[in-house]
């Protein structure tokens, strides 16, 4: 992934803002009786990408993904319409505790630019709907020159959206949080349709990094900076924050693992994962990792 990275990591300071207050207040909404469900995974399952990881003569990459990961991030339907056929194979190859978050296809989001869009959201739908009991959440990423000028065509977008599909969304163009009347205006729209206010943590644009949720769910998009020791401690800030959100009352916890050069994202997921199972009591399975080329244990001062 290109987006945000930066060439100096080490003059970046990664730290988290402080919580809106509004997010207190969401979370108390949620039904704490409800156990803990958490779901880590990378974007890709592709060996190209993800070198190192899959162990030597792997017949099937989503088929081996699946025993390792509980979800995946799936980019794939982003750059083209995902068929009927081509989402139930998918769904085939995962266990049942296997979870799908595809991205909204870009003819959409950046061709169209949400202008005029009802068939293909339709098309989109129904066909991401033989995901079936495997679709956890789907995703809208907005260009990063999608302004409020377009607010009408969000609204559009949210409102006629199929209810019974759990919707996330990603503004990527700082007018939506630097102006605190647009923001408040989109977090109202995002709060009254059930729509989850995507959380980016990417180590180039800080600026974009907010700490407002709108749904008692939370959707992370991590993507570290390559650099063993910032991007474990940026992990580590992420498990202490997530143990303040389940004590105000979340428990769906969705958080996917980017890096620029990817074929760290396996091993950088299972840090993060091991760190959660410690930090909640989980039993997240930790995935095997075939080769790892990076220290899991960096000493301090490398």
């Amino acid at each position: 992934m290109k987006f945000g990275h930066t060439e100096n990591p080490e003059f970046i300071d990664f730290r988290l803002p402080a919580d809106d207050q509004r997010t207190a207040e969401i979370l108390k909404q949620n039904d704490t009786s409800k156990p803990l469900s958490i779901y880590v995974g990378c974007a890709k399952w592709n060996k190209t990408d993800l070198k190192n990881f899959y162990p030597r003569g792997t017949k099937d990459e989503l088929t081996y993904y699946s025993t390792q990961f509980n979800s995946i991030e799936l980019n794939a339907t982003f750059y083209n319409m995902p068929s009927r056929q081509q989402v139930i194979t998918w769904r085939e190859k995962t266990p049942e505790y296997f979870r799908f978050f595809p991205k909204i296809t870009q003819s959409i989001s950046h061709m169209r630019r949400l202008n005029d869009v009802q068939a293909l959201i339709t098309e989109y739908c129904d066909n991401i709907s033989n995901f079936e009991d495997r679709l956890g959440m789907v995703f809208l990423q907005l260009h990063d020159n999608f302004k409020y000028k377009n607010y009408e065509r969000l609204v559009s977008f949210v409102e006629n959206f199929p209810k019974a599909i759990p919707l996330a969304v990603e503004l990527r163009n700082t007018e939506w949080f630097n102006n605190k009347a647009i923001s408040e205006e989109v977090y109202s729209l995002f709060e009254e349709h059930g729509v989850s206010n995507i959380v980016v943590d990417t180590a180039g644009r800080r600026d974009l990094l907010h700490m407002r949720l709108t749904t008692p769910k939370v959707f992370v998009r991590y993507v570290g900076a390559n650099n063993p020791q910032s991007d474990r401690e940026r992990l580590d800030d992420w498990a202490n924050r997530l143990k303040i959100w389940v004590d105000q009352g979340i428990r769906d916890i969705y958080f996917f693992v980017h890096q620029n050069i990817e074929v760290e994202s396996p091993f950088l997921s299972a840090y993060f994962i091991e760190k959660l199972n410690k930090q909640f009591g989980t039993n997240l399975r930790i995935p095997k990792l075939v080769s790892l080329n990076i220290d899991p244990e960096p000493t301090l001062g490398l």
